[in-house]
């Protein structure tokens, strides 16, 4: 027999549905409105950093990266050309001023020396020689005009016998003339060739003169050439690290060209990429430290410059006083430069909290010290 089924109410046949429902409304009110409101974190107080929010002086610091490097650096150039014969110093090594680096070998400028070494003493003997002919002519006028005065003393004695002669009658008026012609001869002669003695002498003179520049002229070209033979040897210009020698044995290398690079150890200075932001604060003689093995050394900016390259520009920093010990090119510093003078302001200290919020908010402690909220 057949039993009729009466039909369930509709709210309960889907009391489930409905009870579900409720629930998920619930969840989601209670979200909304929790999230309407300010959300709340618990932390131990040992966990945190507090500090005192005051008014003061606030001295602005721009916080920077330092790579060290050398003040000076000094590039190589061979001044001689050559091939390399011996390479001294290593790259690396720490050198002297003066201390030789590498000697070049050039055969021929050993040959043109050697050539013009040969010219020299052909030019010494060649001064030698007109110095001898010289002294032969002066020596030989001088014998002719020691011997025009000798015959000019006797022809004036027989000049004056001739003339007591005549007066006493023993010679004729013709004998007296040509006595008197032969001593006026002689007494011209004889000045003449004074005369030609003196200006031989002057003129020797002169010619010694010129002979001799000339010969010293000769003999510094020849020294100058033979100095050449010294830049064979190529030193170190100041004392300080070889970077770097880009030569090797055996190779040419030209006059002129860089072979190498040296720094200069004992003055270094830091220098830092800063954002193109600070252009028109960064100036010369602006203040910085650096904190090294807990202790303080104070720089100052001493060079920019102004080309900004991927929205930075670069700027070269000294040592004021001293230099941290152990300090190698390359090695990085953090660097604070002063940006101005103090001012008065509402100031915190840096803490952990300037990282994640840039300064924009902190949490502000209740007087009570149990809470904390966010404030800008």
């Amino acid at each position: 027999m057949d039993i009729k089924i009466e039909k369930k109410p509709f709210l309960l046949r889907y009391k489930f549905y409905f009870l579900g429902a409720g629930i998920l409304l619930g969840l989601l009110i209670y979200l909304i409105f929790s999230s309407a409101g300010p959300s709340r974190q618990r932390q131990k107080k040992d966990n945190l950093m507090i500090a005192e929010v005051k008014d003061d002086k606030f001295l602005e610091y721009l916080d920077l990266e330092g790579i060290a490097q050398p003040k000076l650096t000094v590039k190589l150039n061979s001044v001689e050309s050559g091939l390399v014969d011996q390479i001294i110093a290593d790259d690396g090594s720490f050198l002297k001023q003066g201390d030789t680096i590498l000697i070049l070998n050039n055969p021929d400028l050993i040959r043109a020396i050697d050539d013009e070494r040969d010219i020299l003493e052909k030019q010494r003997i060649s001064y030698q020689e007109k110095l001898l002919q010289m002294e032969q002519k002066t020596s030989e006028l001088k014998r002719n005009t020691m011997k025009t005065v000798y015959d000019l003393n006797r022809l004036s004695k027989q000049h004056e016998l001739d003339k007591d002669e005549y007066a006493m009658g023993i010679k004729s008026k013709a004998q007296l003339d040509v006595s008197t012609d032969e001593y006026n001869y002689s007494q011209k002669n004889a000045r003449f060739l004074l005369q030609e003695l003196q200006q031989d002498s002057i003129k020797n003179t002169i010619q010694r003169e010129l002979l001799q520049s000339d010969m010293e002229r000769e003999e510094k070209k020849y020294l100058r050439s033979r100095e050449r033979l010294n830049n064979l040897i190529v030193r170190s210009p100041i004392g300080g690290q070889l970077s770097y020698l880009s030569v090797i044995p055996g190779e040419r290398v030209s006059a002129g060209v860089n072979i190498g690079e040296l720094k200069d150890m004992t003055n270094m200075k830091l220098i830092a990429s800063v954002s193109e932001y600070y252009i028109d604060r960064i100036t010369l003689g602006l203040p910085a430290t650096i904190t090294y093995n807990n202790e303080k050394y104070s720089l100052v900016i001493s060079k920019i410059n102004p080309e900004i390259k991927e929205r930075n520009f670069m700027i070269d920093m000294l040592f004021v006083d001293k230099i941290p010990d152990n300090i190698r090119i390359g090695k990085s510093y953090r660097i604070q430069i002063e940006m101005g003078l103090p001012e008065n302001a509402l100031v915190i200290n840096k803490g952990n909290f300037y990282q994640s919020t840039g300064g924009q908010w902190i949490f502000k402690l209740t007087k009570n010290g149990d809470k904390a909220t966010k404030t800008p």
